[in-house]
């Protein structure tokens, strides 16, 4: 039995080495989505419901209004490398249990996104509203959107004396 389980670990572990050899520059950037997406969900389900209404500062927008605009963000161009371009509403919500939600529809549609890039057509190109990027560069996109408003976000909560996830165990 040991011998089985560890014969199928063997197979499973050398399965996902040869896809990432065959795709180098996709899997890696996978792995950069994962972890910010993980960051993301995480804080979104740990700042307490009265804490969606925060500012650090009257001009800028609330956790809840950051959290609703990256929902929206990754609605709109991972729904539009997949092809099927959908509107985004996560901007009008304001309840902590409808904007989680809306975060993991767009993280769901973006897995779909992320999943179905390879090497292979990493360099097809998409039509960004006005402008073609490919499709590697526009996923891009998303990960460096993530972390620069997960950058915002971690300011928020360490002023509400909440340590971000990214911080966690540190």
């Amino acid at each position: 039995m040991k011998r089985t389980l560890a014969n199928i670990f063997a197979a499973a572990l050398l399965s996902a080495c040869a896809l990432q050899a065959q795709n180098p520059m996709s899997t890696e950037l996978k792995q950069s989505y994962t972890g910010i997406k993980t960051n993301l969900l995480k804080l979104a389900e740990k700042v307490p419901e009265d804490s969606y209404s925060f500012k650090a500062t009257p001009d800028v927008r609330t956790i809840g209004q950051l959290l609703g605009h990256i929902a929206d963000a990754q609605t709109r161009t991972c729904s539009t490398v997949l092809g099927d371009p959908k509107p985004a509403t996560a901007g009008s919500k304001t309840s902590k249990a409808d904007l989680v939600a809306a975060l993991k529809d767009s993280i769901a549609l973006c897995d779909s996104a992320f999943d179905a890039l390879t090497d292979a057509n990493a360099a097809d190109m998409i039509k960004a509203g006005q402008r073609q990027r490919t499709r590697y560069n526009t996923l891009v996109g998303v990960i460096t959107h993530d972390n620069e408003e997960y950058g915002y976000l971690a300011v928020y909560l360490r002023l509400k004396g909440i340590v971000p996830p990214s911080s966690e165990g540190r």
